[in-house]
């Protein structure tokens, strides 16, 4: 078992990415990242990597994990959508509620809050149609779906789902503690509502790269079904859905405040935490973190730095900072 995380309080927080307005050195996210080779090993770290973080929605393939060990009949698109942080599409909504159908269960079992869909479009037709907020539009709508599906297949309370001592949370952080090689540190409570284990960035990594790698069982089903489905992990124009479709052999998933992470079918893995929870400074990072493991092409090359706007055009940029890689 590799040693416990710390708090995230007692991590350096290092520079990574830099925000230059106008040629001006505007800003910088702080935070940290982790390059984890085939067998776990680190080739490369810079910041509090044997912190503790709360992985957020990078978390969501282990609990996939877990819903396919408890028995849950999940399946291809089905099973993407119950690893997704989904856009609240008509392909996504429709698809939870089918998922809801087969278990005789129906929106209000789901223990997500009510939300709007993160997709543009998706949302001004909701409110156009004089609709509102709904759990099934709520982007971990999906997850929480699967995780019912896992209850009723176990014999499991299903109003119950969400506390830490129910049999599948308990199923929930034995996966992560088995794929992390961590005992979580702490746990919290997501955006969501499901319970959240705090491991540390080095251990989500190697996680994430055995998920990626596995080659049987239920950890195997799950990478399949995120690589052959990435349009239900994301949705139209979301990162995680084009850096999967541009790169099919990638596993990647993103999560709030600042956390992403990204495996190839090696087992090796990049994990990455702002500790501002900055989205804008992720990719940067990520993209850094993959082209060392030899991942290449114009979208990382896209994605490598972000726009600053003045005036409505371009006027800066948000890129790596100096000595990260």
């Amino acid at each position: 078992m590799l040693p416990m995380p710390h708090s995230t309080e007692d991590a350096p927080h290092v520079p990574l990415v830099h925000v230059v307005r106008s040629g001006f050195h505007e800003g910088t996210h702080f935070g940290a990242v982790v390059v984890t080779g085939p067998g776990g090993e680190v080739l490369h770290a810079r910041g509090g990597v044997d912190a503790a973080v709360f992985p957020r929605s990078s978390n969501k393939p282990f609990q996939a994990v877990a819903m396919l060990a408890a028995g849950a009949e999940l399946a291809g698109a089905d099973l993407a959508l119950a690893s997704a942080s989904h856009s609240g599409e008509p392909m996504h909504t429709e698809r939870v509620q089918a998922m809801l159908d087969r278990v005789d269960l129906t929106e209000d079992d789901l223990g997500c809050p009510p939300a709007l869909p993160l997709d543009e479009a998706a949302r001004l037709s909701v409110l156009a149609a004089g609709g509102g907020p709904r759990r099934l539009a709520m982007n971990c709508s999906g997850k929480h779906a699967g995780m019912l599906t896992a209850c009723v297949a176990a014999g499991w309370d299903v109003a119950s789902y969400l506390d830490p001592d129910h049999p599948l949370q308990q199923a929930v952080a034995r996966q992560v503690a088995e794929l992390s090689g961590e005992q979580p540190s702490a746990v919290g409570v997501d955006g969501c509502g499901a319970p959240l284990f705090a491991v540390s960035l080095t251990g989500l990594a190697r996680a994430f790269g055995r998920v990626a790698a596995a080659t049987d069982g239920e950890p195997a089903l799950v990478a399949a079904a995120m690589r052959h489905h990435p349009e239900m992990v994301g949705g139209t124009g979301r990162e995680d859905t084009r850096l999967m479709q541009r790169h099919p052999e990638l596993l990647v998933k993103g999560g709030a405040e600042g956390v992403h992470c990204a495996a190839l079918p090696d087992g090796s893995a990049v994990a990455v935490k702002i500790s501002d929870g900055g989205d804008r400074a992720r990719m940067p990072v990520l993209v850094a973190g993959l082209r060392m493991l030899g991942v290449g092409s114009e979208l990382l090359d896209e994605l490598a730095t972000g726009t600053v706007l003045g005036g409505g055009r371009p006027v800066g940029v948000v890129e790596l900072a100096p000595d990260v890689f």
